[in-house]
């Protein structure tokens, strides 16, 4: 489950730098059917495809993959 969670995100920020699914994969060097398959959770992405993914987007990893401490209401 956590897989399609982060491949839902990876595709939101995507979408918000306004890439397309091919445009993206080019710049990443993989195949549009990985990129899919990332997106839909069905593939884990490896640390190094993380790392270019979070470089291209333009966004650090805590971001992408959730890891900043949520703000508790008190």
């Amino acid at each position: 489950m956590e897989e399609h969670r982060l491949g839902n995100r990876i595709r939101a920020f995507r979408k918000l730098k306004g890439y397309t699914q091919q445009e993206f994969a080019a710049k990443l060097g993989i195949s549009i059917t990985l990129l899919g398959s990332v997106e839909r959770g069905m593939k884990d992405p490896s640390e190094q495809l993380l790392q270019q993914i979070g470089q291209l987007l333009n966004i650090n990893m805590d971001e992408l993959l959730e890891l900043k401490i949520e703000h508790r209401e008190g």
